[in-house]
């Protein structure tokens, strides 16, 4: 395998979409999973209109992480055409209408359970061999909203998740992959929206310029 092979969930839009644009630009190969058809196809269009000396490509993949099934096809399909992974960066996240701990909706709690932790525990399952294989690197991303008001779905499944992942860090310390929980700093996302609607934006970190950071660490 001579180019690097890299796999981003949740890649259409915010960190995921800079994280798989940045390591397009690397000269990296990404597989770019999200529902979102347009945002994929906004990424590419972003990458091919660089068009800068050495640019990797991106292999699109629209579905949904909670699809059991299609996680377990494209994971084969990963392996069958390059043999593994040397990165995975896992940013996709369900976040629910903000509630009170007390008034949770539990259709929101199982959305939010369904892909910000039962998702990712499958995933952990399919990708480490292909990991393992590319001697690679995954990234996961703690967020500090996790605790905070009216945060109880989103929080208490992200939680779960970033519990999930630091075991897997624990476990895997000598035999591999590399895993790494990120904080990454304040950014100018949707989901930073929803929790702080009216901040003053341009106080925070583009988004391009955070990923590039946490691209320079795999």
């Amino acid at each position: 395998m001579t180019q690097k092979i890299a796999l981003v969930t949740g890649a259409s839009r915010g960190l995921g979409a800079a994280m798989a644009e940045q390591l397009a630009l690397r000269g990296w190969h990404v597989v770019a999973v999200a529902r979102t058809v347009g945002g994929l196809e906004d990424l590419d269009d972003r990458v091919k209109a660089a068009k800068l000396p050495g640019t990797g490509g991106l292999t699109l993949a629209p579905m949904d992480i909670t699809n059991e099934d299609a996680m377990r096809h494209l994971c084969r399909s990963i392996h069958d055409r390059w043999g593994g992974l040397q990165a995975w960066g896992h940013t996709a996240v369900h976040t629910t209408a903000l509630s009170p701990a007390g008034s949770v909706d539990m259709k929101d709690l199982d959305k939010s359970i369904a892909c910000n932790l039962r998702a990712a525990s499958f995933l952990i399952t399919m990708v480490e061999p292909l990991l393992r294989a590319g001697e690679g690197t995954a990234m996961f991303f703690d967020d500090p909203l996790i605790g905070g008001t009216f945060s109880a779905a989103y929080g208490a499944s992200k939680a779960g998740q970033i519990s999930l992942a630091r075991a897997w860090a624990a476990e895997a310390a000598k035999v591999g992959p590399l895993v790494r929980v990120e904080t990454p700093a304040p950014m100018a996302t949707a989901v930073r929206a929803r929790f702080y609607p009216g901040e003053d934006r341009s106080k925070l970190t583009p988004v391009r310029d955070e990923a590039a950071r946490l691209v320079a660490l795999i």
